[in-house]
C-alpha cells in the first residue's frame, strides 16, 4: 500500500466523520433566533441584541477570555506583545548585532567556512525539484526527519483506533 493510497484512505475516513458531525449538529429551525436559515445571520442577530443590550469593554480581563470584549488599543497591545514574543522566539534571544535576516545573511556571507558547510549540507538534502533515488534506509530517515515515519505505516489504522 502506497503512501498515497493510506492518505486517501485516511481521507476518507475523516470525511466520514465530517458527514457524522453534520448530521449530529442539529435542525438550525430549533434556533432561538428569528433568522433560521443561517448561522451567520443568527450570529448577527445576536451580535445586534448583545450591542443594544449595551455590551461593555472590558479591558482587565487576560489573554483567552472569549466571553469579553477588549478596547481596540488592548487589542493592539497584545498583537504587539505577541510580534516581540515571535520575534525573540526566532531569534533565540541573539544580540542586536545578529537578530535580523540581513544580519545574518551579512554573516553567512562573510564566513566562508560556514558557507561551506551549509553548501555540503545543501547538497546531501533531499530534493522536491527533481527525481532522486535514495536507498529505503535514506527514504526512511528522510521519512522520520519530516516527521512523516516509517512510509509503509498505515496512518488510516491509527485514526480508526484513535477514535474509538
Amino acid at each position: 500500500m502506497t503512501i498515497e493510497t493510506k492518505v486517501i484512505s485516511l481521507a476518507q475516513a475523516i470525511g466520514l466523520d465530517v458527514k457524522t458531525l453534520r448530521t449530529a449538529q442539529g435542525d438550525l429551525t430549533s434556533l432561538s433566533t428569528t433568522a433560521k436559515g443561517s448561522l451567520a445571520a443568527a450570529i448577527n442577530e445576536l451580535f445586534t441584541a448583545l450591542d443594544g443590550a449595551g455590551a461593555s469593554i472590558n479591558d482587565v480581563s487576560g489573554n483567552g477570555d472569549t466571553l469579553v470584549v477588549w478596547s481596540a488599543n488592548k487589542v493592539y497591545n497584545a498583537i504587539e506583545a505577541a510580534k516581540v514574543a515571535v520575534k525573540s522566539d526566532l531569534t533565540g534571544a541573539a544580540s542586536a548585532a545578529y537578530d535580523t535576516f540581513v544580519e545574518l545573511q551579512a554573516l553567512i556571507e562573510a564566513d566562508e567556512t560556514l558557507t561551506s558547510a551549509l553548501s555540503t549540507a545543501v547538497t546531501n538534502r533531499v530534493r522536491y525539484d527533481a527525481a532522486q533515488t535514495l536507498s529505503l534506509a535514506q527514504q526512511l530517515t528522510a521519512c522520520t526527519n519530516i516527521g512523516v515515519g516509517d512510509p509503509a505505516h498505515d496512518f488510516a489504522a491509527d485514526y480508526s483506533a484513535a477514535k474509538v
